[in-house]
């Protein structure tokens, strides 16, 4: 055993032939030493910072990124590998790990996002306390074609809504990568389905609103594509000239931004490519439609004296061009909306509630709690018919089967029975243990709480010393009674997935590693604001096309 040990020892190890900043040959562990560690080792050698080495081999950098936890086997290093390690200035070496650390960061939105969609649109028991789901303007929930068409779009207003906080923070390199992955997701759906939608075409004036923000001329050969699909785009979900938007909004005009900011770029693009009356045209058209996003002075004095906060009622004077009498019906809908998502959420809160505590099917799915109630309103046991809807993946026949067969029945029963009396067993254990981490005997503790029916009752016994002659029969866990009846003290330990759970079919494996704080940000920016698209500070835009104009307006035609 101890020369198979070492015989495998000396297969790990393997020399690199360094040179550049430092030459020689280093003895590694390939399947132990990763990037970092490679890196940080010449650096050594060669007297500088980690940061300032720069490596390549096979003519491809070596860069940190999401992979930096992999071995240098497994980024395809070998025995006698060439390496050539250059020194960098600080500056370039700081930029070298910037850009690894941007790598990392939008690897890991993409990943979340990717987990997140898979998750949501395949109806799996959540593991949040919400469910992803799609709406339309009106706020009315909706089912887009198929699952891979629901989880491209989710994907893609997820990534999308992402982009524009990063528009927002003026990290405008990072939004278009974040942009193109929202575009790739897109991509995947039926493009029927992508019709039907206006957030694609808004997606591609993102884009251009982030070329434009960075002031690089580069961008003008793929700019007019991306416009002119965006206009297609706009028309086909919007209707001609807005005609379904204005049937969808009671005459409102929630769109007029975004068409301020096409036609804005619009204008930039034709005046850089030499189209100096067609840019005239587009800017002074959107140069029309800014002045009409202005909010007089006096709707918003007359709005906030009713008690509406500025930022409210500037948005609801600008979706409702101008008109105070169809901006309070606005807000009062808006009010009535957000009552309605609050209400809707608590109750979609406690459904999910619900939904872990009967656990998940084989296939990871969560109890359906519409057929689930369909079998309890013909007079089956909630509990007893929630189990049978897991066991055979929600179909409801099937279940129903296992319900009327009597063997099947009293199996399901007793397997609920073991699962309530497992509960109980871990929250007595669990209380038992935290009483003995104040310093209280385990004997007494175990009394006290078979004397009581809370955790409360139990405490005020063992401070008031009341806890006397402790059972003789009593072992180290006090829930150790094999009888199913013998529920122990009152902790039915309801609070618990019952996926947790151990059992042939409740077995709940476990979830795949979860990035929850990058899963949190993408929530957070979720706002399910239905015009949140179309809620846009145009000041950016007012000056630029102020720009551009008098640009225009001094070239000759």
């Amino acid at each position: 055993m101890e020369a198979q040990a070492s015989s495998s020892q000396n297969a790990a190890t393997a020399k690199l032939k360094i040179a550049g900043a430092w030459t020689g040959v280093l003895d590694v562990d390939l399947h132990q030493w990763t990037l970092h560690f490679l890196r940080r080792e010449i650096a050594n050698r060669s007297g500088c910072a980690p940061e300032c080495i720069n490596l390549i081999c096979g003519g491809k950098i070596l860069r940190d990124g999401e992979r930096s936890n992999d071995s240098l086997a497994q980024m395809g290093l070998k025995n006698n590998s060439k390496i050539l390690a250059s020194r960098v200035s600080v500056d370039q070496g700081k930029a070298i790990q910037d850009e690894a650390e941007r790598n990392k960061r939008l690897a890991r939105i993409r990943a979340a996002a990717v987990a997140m969609t898979k998750r949501h649109a395949a109806g799996t028991l959540p593991v949040e306390d919400f469910n992803l789901e799609l709406e339309d303007q009106s706020g009315k929930k909706v089912q887009l074609g198929s699952e891979t068409d629901q989880r491209g779009v989710m994907m893609g207003l997820m990534l999308h809504a992402n982009a524009k906080q990063l528009i927002r923070n003026q990290q405008y390199k990072d939004a278009l990568d974040v942009l193109a992955m929202g575009e790739e997701a897109f991509s995947l759906c039926d493009p029927k389905v992508i019709e039907m939608i206006d957030n694609v075409p808004i997606l591609q004036i993102d884009t251009v609103w982030c070329y434009f923000l960075l002031r690089d001329i580069s961008w003008l050969s793929m700019a007019g594509v991306r416009l002119a699909k965006a206009r297609d785009g706009l028309e086909r979900s919007h209707g001609k000239d807005s005609a379904r938007v204005r049937l969808l909004q009671a005459g409102r005009h929630p769109e007029l931004a975004i068409y301020l900011r096409l036609e804005l770029l619009e204008g930039v693009v034709a005046y850089h490519s030499g189209l100096f009356e067609q840019s005239r045209k587009a800017l002074t058209s959107a140069q029309a439609k800014y002045l009409q996003l202005q909010v007089l002075d006096e709707a918003l004095s007359l709005l906030m004296s009713m008690g509406y906060k500025e930022r409210a009622a500037k948005r609801a004077l600008r979706m409702t061009n101008q008109n105070v009498e169809s901006a309070v019906a606005f807000l009062i809908e808006e009010n009535e909306r957000e009552a309605q998502r609050h209400e809707e959420d608590l109750k979609q809160r406690k459904e999910i509630m619900e939904q872990k505590k009967y656990g998940m099917t084989p296939l990871k799915k969560a109890v359906n709690l519409q057929r689930l109630n369909e079998l309890v309103s013909i007079g089956f046991e909630k509990s007893l018919a929630a189990e049978a809807l897991r066991r055979n993946e929600n179909d409801t026949q099937k279940a129903l089967d296992d319900l009327t067969n009597t063997e099947t029945n009293s199996k399901i029963q007793v397997y609920i029975d073991s699962k309530k009396l497992n509960r109980q067993r871990k929250a007595l254990d669990a209380a038992i243990e935290e009483f003995i981490s104040m310093g209280f005997e385990r004997s007494q503790v175990v009394t006290a709480l078979q004397a009581s029916e809370t955790k409360e009752g139990a405490l005020n016994l063992l401070v008031s010393n009341q806890v006397l002659n402790p059972p003789q029969n009593v072992g180290d866990n006090a829930a150790s009674s094999t009888d199913p009846n013998d529920t122990g003290v009152g902790y039915d330990g309801s609070h618990m997935d019952a996926e947790q759970e151990s059992g042939p079919l409740g077995t709940r494996n476990s979830e795949d590693e979860r990035d929850e704080d990058m899963e949190n940000e993408l929530v957070h920016e979720l706002s399910g604001d239905p015009l949140s698209d179309y809620d846009i500070d145009v000041t950016i835009e007012g000056e630029a096309i102020k720009e551009y104009l008098a640009l225009a307006s001094t070239t000759a035609v």
